[in-house]
């Protein structure tokens, strides 16, 4: 028998008092999250951290609810039992490991919450005889599953249609300078930078082993550098650019994307089929970056067009020059 699984019970094989505990320890974890939510939210989202404390305490009386029926039944002592206790139950992550989602991805989450929890208070009604514990848990079925239309109600409340506004264009901000920005940053760097040593080094020894040897090199050496450069400079705490290590991720493996991007082609053994292919790729990458700068940090296409590739057309003679002559 697996460790891990040994001392899981099926949900099946509880008792009602067992249904009823795990149902308190779910809500006090809910209303637990629901608080860090609102926490984490409060300084840059006080609209929507206000829907999360509301959720919260809504949570709170749930629970409540669920003691004072435990304590009419089976009286004061609740056992210890928590979903982790329970084979195939519905499991939370641990906060600190999703604390850094996004605005729209916590709206999510809470949206599966709500979702399962109704599931699982609906199968907790089933398994139950007494008349009054299943009129409660069906009651809150309803309720977890209403959670969705309240949440609504909540963010009508908090979140006037100007404040949600601000509020997602604040994430989208963030998303933009945390993600984005250092992204096509390393991006750039790694595919117009490593077009120099790759062609040179292709024209140079038409030797497709010894030009891909070149360019993985290049191309990880600078997406060290970049990832390196990019954590170090700034820690987010004045720019507001975020966390350090997601720009220095997001910058360091989009450089060594950029320049792996047409070294990968010689692995093929014929120089010519090679090196076509590559161009083929340097020129989906270039236009690449032109849509991305577009798209993302709203630079006029023909423009960001006109500077990456003619930036790039530049970089690629030189190379090719170079290792030519």
């Amino acid at each position: 028998m697996i460790p891990s699984f040994s001392s899981r019970r099926r949900f099946a094989e509880l008792s009602e008092q067992e249904v009823l505990a795990l149902a308190i320890s779910s809500e006090e974890d809910d209303a637990r999250i629901y608080r860090q939510y609102a926490e984490k939210l409060r300084a840059a989202y006080p609209g929507s951290a206000a829907v999360f404390d509301e959720m919260a305490v809504e949570e709170d009386d749930h629970r409540r609810r669920l003691i004072e029926a435990h304590r009419a039944r089976f009286g004061e002592v609740i056992p210890l039992i928590r979903r982790e206790h329970v084979a195939g139950f519905y499991a939370r992550q641990p906060v600190w490991l999703i604390e850094n989602l996004s605005l729209e991805r916590i709206r999510g989450e809470a949206e599966a919450m709500e979702h399962a929890a109704a599931a699982f208070y609906t199968k907790a009604a089933g398994a139950t005889s007494d008349a009054a514990t299943r009129k409660l848990l069906g009651d809150l079925a309803a309720a977890e599953a209403g959670h969705e239309t309240r949440a609504g109600e909540l963010q009508g409340e908090h979140l006037d249609a100007e404040t949600k506004s601000e509020e997602d264009r604040a994430a989208h901000r963030q998303f933009i300078l945390t993600w984005v920005q250092p992204g096509l940053a390393g991006l750039m760097d790694g595919s117009v930078s490593t077009l120099a040593p790759i062609f040179a080094t292709a024209f140079a020894t038409q030797d497709t082993w010894t030009t891909f040897l070149v360019g993985a090199a290049a191309s990880v050496g600078a997406g060290i550098s970049m990832g390196f450069t990019e954590a170090a400079h700034d820690d987010g705490v004045l720019s507001g650019r975020g966390s350090p290590l997601k720009r220095g991720l997001a910058s360091g493996v989009m450089t060594a994307l950029g320049g792996l991007g047409h070294a990968l082609p010689y692995l093929i053994p014929d120089f010519w089929t090679a090196t076509t292919i590559a161009m083929i790729v340097v020129f989906v990458e270039l236009w690449a970056i032109a849509w991305i700068q577009n798209r993302f940090m709203e630079t006029p296409f023909f423009r960001a067009a006109l500077q990456v590739v003619v930036g790039g057309a530049l970089v690629f003679a030189a190379g090719v020059l170079i290792g030519g002559g």
